[in-house]
């Protein structure tokens, strides 16, 4: 945040004195900005911009502002604990009616069984070297979770690759059972499942994390060692762009189902 109010200042071709002069601020404060001493408030923000010439920059900057301490979630923080993992963005979710979510390596959550969660936080837990013992809480909050999809007006677009069908994290039984409920899933009106067939014509450019869009305010991206979360406007569209056109790659309804059978066929 300093770093980008020092560009914005130089490019204006302002001093901080000027700055603070027309602000009606003492010099001080523009030092304490610039150099993160202190950081700015909203108004700060608006006035910074304002004075600078770019107050196209204000909804950005205070987003990126206002998420900065909790932008960048390091997995080890939380790894102890997977119940205090499946609660990290309860309000979030209660706060949302569309959920979009991408994944190219396992199913969301909204469709998950209890088995395949299960196999997932094991996973989880071998691959971080983690101590939780909580599993069994996690999967009954991870399952509480699902119930806000259920007779509500929030709504699920979801985006896999083909490839998370096939893939073998769990026993054959817990995968055959996903599927067989992915199948019942996608006959559910709150819930909508796009699949990206193997060698579908799509952008030149594709995104290789897993992300949620929450709405219009925040996006959630999975890295393999941190989550983190996205709140300024253009960069939630840019999502939003990918998303659709992963959709419009994708394949729906009963061509989706074709592609979740063939996939259980090989289990048998």
């Amino acid at each position: 945040m300093a770093d980008r109010l020092r560009e914005i200042l130089r490019d204006s071709g302002l001093t901080a004195r000027a700055l603070a002069r027309q602000a009606g601020w003492d010099e001080t404060k523009c030092s304490r900005i610039v150099h993160a001493r202190t950081p700015p408030s909203d108004e700060d923000i608006r006035t910074w911009c304002t004075i600078c010439g770019v107050p196209e920059e204000i909804p950005n900057l205070i987003a990126a502002s206002r998420n900065a301490e909790s932008a960048y979630m390091e997995w080890r923080r939380v790894q102890r604990s997977q119940t205090r993992m499946q609660k990290l963005r309860l309000d979030v979710y209660e706060g949302t009616n569309l959920y979009r979510i991408y994944s190219n390596h396992v199913l969301p959550w909204p469709v998950q069984t209890a088995a395949y969660m299960r196999a997932l936080m094991e996973g989880f837990n071998s691959f971080h070297e983690g101590a939780a013992t909580d599993i069994d809480e996690a999967v009954k909050a991870r399952l509480a979770r699902q119930k806000l999809l259920k007779g509500s007006s929030r709504r699920c677009a979801m985006v896999i690759e083909e490839t998370v069908l096939r893939d073998r994290f769990a026993d054959n039984d817990v995968i055959r059972q996903q599927l067989q409920h992915l199948l019942a899933c996608t006959r559910r009106a709150p819930l909508s499942l796009g699949i990206v067939p193997l060698g579908a014509v799509r952008s030149a450019y594709r995104p290789t994390e897993t992300f949620s869009i929450y709405g219009d305010q925040m996006v959630v991206v999975e890295l393999v060692g941190a989550a983190v979360n996205i709140t300024q406007p253009r960069e939630i569209h840019l999502y939003e762009k990918a998303f659709n056109e992963l959709a419009g790659a994708a394949v729906h309804g009963a061509a989706a189902r074709v592609l979740i059978a063939n996939a259980l066929e090989v289990l048998r």
